[in-house]
């Protein structure tokens, strides 16, 4: 029964916390965690991931990351888990000193999409510091003649904590002649007095020795003590006085070096030199009083010393001792409360980090580009800092939290128009006068292919004389994209059509990176007498994604082919003198991949029949597909069938070769292609491959040397994707013009 009660005291306790929590995240647009003081390394302080809205298993992916300016590694964030935790020594008094407000900024950012958030950690106070007096014994002289009553003021302890934890009370040690008087003033400090109780006789006490003792209000309490010596002196019996015990002073921090801060006048009842006064600091004043101020010890007079800074201090207290020159002197205090009033004199300062360039130029609206942070050390209207971006950018700032700011794209970018931005941020205070501050950020556009290519002109003629060589460069064409570097890469193909009962490409080629178009077997006027074609020039894929590599597939346990494959050029040669031994039949299958992620991949399957070198050159490129069968149709075929059929064929072909021999053996005519060496060229409809694409080729092969070149595989891209059903859907980005050819 009791473990039941108690489990559900606890259940209360965790929802009033998580709702606690959850007001707190409402309330303030960020999360709020705390966390004691010298907390032990691995403390947790709580399970950021989660109160971010964060999965724990897309930290590492979206690069999780905590910024703390200034701050070092106090906390640091198990990616593990998403819980935050202590990671070294957390010292409140080292962070913020004495304020009432001591808190650890976090900044916590991601990446895929860019995002930012704002982690506040409060550092709780413990009482880990004692009370410590100035000094471990402070000696004061105390005339005979002192009335009753009379009282000297003592330098309270101070105490590095905060709150209760810094709240002190002193005690004194039983003494018959002096007791403590401790009055609280309107500032909620203490002053310390130690009065006389009981009239001092030098003759029967010199010495008086007390001890101090003061207790802060932790929990354990901590103590620090102080001993007091007091003399008993003699002669003379008046001390001078101040008209008032503490003196309030405002000053500029930009005050000038001597400048009066206040002129101290006191007075002492006795004559001659008893009542002639010297003026000094207390020895108690810390460095930071000297060597801001000066007292005159004649006048009185206390001046700047050096120069001001409300932002390095805020706030002075200054012990003055006025003292007589009688034997002995004797001697009154004062304080001078000194406060600064701050001024405009810090500019705004600007960070700029986590850049995200270049920006490509198809980035959406409000991609984020860079973070902004700026601060100013000044307070109230002049710490208060209004961030601007300059006119004329498609960029603008967001706010994502005091200070901070996200500069984002605020409209589309176009790299063809612009290709850099010089961004300027000014951040520019409410002080008066205002004081501003400037930070550019260079901003580059990067391309993207968005641009087609266009030719110079959409149609050419171009007259060529009948009869040319096969092979004859007839023209260049010429395409330009307005794109950058790998988008700007053209490359040119024909647009496959019929001409009579032909196919374009056994008449014509064009080379895919240079443009020249090729005449592939010689022209005749009066058969053909205008032949009109287009070429297409598209921009491939760019980079690495466009490198194309070729390679023979060898066949699981036949022999060393001896055909190769240029790696990068796609050419297929022999690699050695071909002969009877060789297969009469050779089927070669060629794989061409490019390098892109994952790699895309097409094959083409070539026959080739090796033919005596009085024949004429035939060959066939079929399909993967249909390969099969047609060897296996070839088996039935009749033998004599075969013969027959070989032996007309044989006939064709010597007419065919004498045909050629007595074309060639004329003189050629000049004409546009030039004078050259007759050839026998078989055209191919070598065009564009898809990742599953096969073609069909023509291969003209016979003994010779080795390395003799067969076939040039010269791929570009397909004119468009091609669906399931097989269709082309033309979407790359082109520009088509006509090439009239007139024989």
């Amino acid at each position: 029964m009791v473990s039941s009660k108690s489990r559900a005291v606890d259940i209360r306790r965790l929802l009033l916390s998580f709702l606690l929590l959850a007001a707190g995240a409402a309330g303030s647009g960020q999360v709020h965690y705390s966390v004691p003081e010298e907390a032990k390394h691995g403390t947790f302080v709580g399970r950021i991931a989660q109160d971010l809205g964060l999965e724990v298993a897309e930290l590492v992916p979206r690069l999780f990351r905590v910024a703390s300016k200034g701050r070092g590694d106090l906390l640091e964030v198990n990616l593990q888990n998403g819980i935050l935790f202590v990671n070294s020594r957390i010292d409140r008094e080292e962070l913020c000193g004495r304020n009432a407000e001591c808190s650890i900024h976090l900044e916590v950012i991601v990446d895929r999409p860019l995002q930012v958030f704002h982690v506040e950690v409060e550092v709780k106070d413990i009482n880990d510091n004692p009370p410590i007096f100035p000094m471990a014994v402070k000696t004061i002289r105390f005339h005979e003649s002192r009335l009753l009553d009379s009282r000297f003021p003592l330098e309270g302890a101070s105490d590095a904590d905060i709150g209760v934890n810094a709240l002190l009370s002193y005690k004194l040690s039983s003494s018959e002649f002096f007791f403590l008087d401790v009055q609280t003033n309107d500032e909620l400090s203490q002053s310390l007095s130690l009065v006389l109780r009981k009239s001092l006789d030098r003759e029967e006490t010199a010495e008086v020795n007390l001890l101090l003792v003061a207790t802060d209000g932790g929990k354990p309490e901590l103590t620090g003590t102080v001993q007091l010596l007091i003399k008993v002196l003699d002669v003379n019996d008046n001390e001078p006085t101040f008209d008032q015990s503490v003196y309030k002073v405002q000053l500029l921090e930009n005050t000038a070096n001597g400048t009066l801060v206040i002129k101290l006048n006191s007075s002492d009842a006795d004559e001659g030199s008893n009542s002639e006064i010297m003026y000094s600091f207390s020895s108690d004043v810390p460095p930071t009083i000297t060597t801001k101020f000066k007292i005159d010890p004649s006048s009185g007079e206390i001046r700047t010393k050096g120069q001001l800074d409300y932002e390095e201090m805020k706030s002075y207290e200054i012990q003055v001792i006025a003292y007589d020159n009688g034997t002995p002197s004797m001697s009154g205090h004062c304080k001078i409360t000194v406060k600064l009033v701050d001024i405009n004199d810090n500019t705004p300062e600007i960070s700029i980090t986590s850049l995200s360039l270049p920006i490509p130029e198809d980035a959406p609206l409000g991609t984020v580009i860079a973070l902004i942070t700026v601060s100013d050390r000044d307070t109230g209207a002049n710490g208060q800092v209004i961030c601007t971006l300059n006119l004329h950018n498609p960029f603008k700032l967001v706010s994502t939290f005091k200070n901070y700011y996200s500069l984002v794209l605020d409209s589309s970018l176009d790299r063809e128009r612009v290709a850099n931005y010089e961004v300027i941020v000014t951040a520019r205070d409410r002080g008066s006068p205002s004081l501003s501050a400037t930070a550019s950020v260079s901003v580059d556009v990067s391309d993207v292919n968005d641009n087609a290519p266009t030719f110079a002109q959409p149609e050419y003629t171009v007259f060529v004389k009948e009869n040319n060589p096969p092979g004859c460069h007839i023209f260049t064409v010429s395409a330009r994209d307005a794109d950058a570097q790998e988008n700007a890469l053209v490359s040119y193909s024909l647009v496959e059509r019929r001409v009579g009962e032909r196919a374009l490409s056994s008449y014509v080629s064009v080379h895919a990176e240079s443009g020249k178009v090729y005449a592939l077997q010689p022209l005749d006027h009066e058969e053909l007498e205008l032949l009109q074609f287009q070429v297409r020039a598209v921009d491939a894929d760019s980079g690495y994604n466009a490198w194309l590599s070729y390679e023979l597939q060898a066949a699981a346990g036949a022999a060393r082919s001896p055909f190769r494959v240029g790696l990068y050029t796609g050419e297929i040669s022999t690699t050695r003198a071909l002969d009877e031994a060789d297969a009469p039949r050779q089927r070669l299958l060629v794989l061409v991949k490019d390098h892109g992620e994952p790699a895309l991949t097409a094959t083409a399957t070539v026959l080739l029949s090796l033919e005596d070198s009085g024949q004429a050159p035939k060959a066939s490129s079929r399909a993967s597909t249909g390969a099969a069968g047609a060897e296996a149709a070839l088996v039935d075929v009749n033998v004599y069938l075969i013969v027959a059929i070989c032996a007309v064929s044989s006939l064709f072909v010597l007419t065919l070769l004498l045909y050629t021999a007595l074309r060639c053996s004329a003189p050629p005519s000049e004409g546009a292609c030039g004078p050259g060496k007759p050839r026998l060229v078989c055209s191919s409809a070598v065009g564009s491959w898809s990742y599953s694409q096969q073609r069909r080729q023509r291969v003209c092969s016979g003994e010779g040397p080795p390395k003799t070149d067969l076939m040039a595989f010269s791929p570009s891209l397909p004119a468009g994707p091609i669906s399931a059903d097989g269709e082309e859907h033309p979407d790359v980005d082109a520009d088509i013009p006509t090439i009239v050819s007139n024989f």
